[in-house]
């Protein structure tokens, strides 16, 4: 399980905001955490979470932390 996360942690930033674009992008956004335009979370790095941020992705910048 070398490629399994273990632990590791991803910077994320809302750069975009999710106004005209789909309530399925928006909730998207939502289940990440994000309540505001330019809020950084550290979150897991999985595989759900991966998924997630590729779905909205050009709304959001990430780092490996």
């Amino acid at each position: 399980m070398e490629n399994s996360g273990g632990g590791r942690k991803l910077k994320v930033t809302l750069v975009r905001s999710g106004i005209g674009y789909s309530k399925r992008q928006k909730r998207t956004i939502e289940a990440l955490g994000f309540t505001k335009l330019g809020q950084v979370r550290v979150l897991e790095d999985n595989p759900a979470i991966r998924g997630m941020i590729a779905k909205v992705s050009h709304l959001l910048t990430v780092e490996e932390v």
